[in-house]
């Protein structure tokens, strides 16, 4: 005879922690994320249903398969991953476990979740980032992107950190996680109004877009240059 646990019934949604990518919608209407391991092929909203992988049609978390939405119990245990080379641009996540769900030693699979907070940690340089850039790769409609700072963003296609937290919609909170010297706000819901570092952040995004600009019409301008002369 097998014995079962007791199943629970919890006054509140767990709390879990995972990361992923952030990814953007190929018209650039939609933020959301992308797993980094076995359904990192099913990109996912802030409030959304998991599905299964394989294509079978049970309700995640079926517990003969391995589908569900995954994380785990500690904050700490979710920071490692991001050590490890291939997740050094993936974002940590602090979820809602919501609907059914399978608990194990080090976390939850299940069934449904509403992401609560991105934190986003620094920019490839080092510098702390406010904005999202094009990682140059992504999924089927989705364009990954990767924590930028001023400097780095260029003429990338990106996206501030307000601006993905208001398209990700569903109250989303990003926040700028630890870097360099450089300045960023935090995320903001989508019902708070931009305060004066917000705007601050905003300002230099278009200023880094305009000084790459200028230097890609100043190139420009020396290639006509040289070619009449040589005419």
């Amino acid at each position: 005879m097998r014995l079962r646990l007791p199943a629970e019934r919890p006054t509140e949604p767990p709390t879990g922690y995972k990361i992923a990518h952030p990814v953007l919608s190929q018209d650039g209407t939609r933020a959301g994320f992308t797993g980094v391991s076995l359904g990192g092929a099913l990109p996912y909203g802030v409030l959304d249903d998991a599905a299964c992988v394989y294509g079978r049609r049970h309700r995640p978390p079926a517990r003969r398969c391995d589908c569900g939405f995954h994380c785990v119990h500690d904050r700490a245990a979710a920071e490692a991953l991001l050590c490890t080379a291939e997740h050094r641009a993936a974002v940590l996540l602090e979820v809602s476990v919501l609907g059914a769900y399978i608990r194990f030693e080090r976390g939850f699979r299940y069934a449904r979740q509403r992401v609560r907070t991105a934190t986003v940690g620094p920019c490839a340089c080092g510098m702390r980032a406010f904005a999202f850039a094009d990682a140059g790769w992504g999924r089927p409609g989705r364009r990954a992107l990767v924590p930028a700072c001023a400097g780095c963003v260029r003429g990338r296609p990106s996206v501030s950190l307000a601006e993905f937290a208001r398209l990700a919609g569903q109250g989303l909170r990003v926040v700028a996680g630890d870097g360099g010297t450089g300045s960023t706000p935090d995320g903001l819901t989508p019902t708070t109004e931009p305060g004066v570092p917000e705007l601050v952040a905003e300002a230099a995004l278009l200023q880094a877009r305009l000084d790459w600009l200028q230097s890609q019409l100043a190139r420009l301008g020396e290639r006509g240059t040289g070619s009449g002369a040589h005419g």
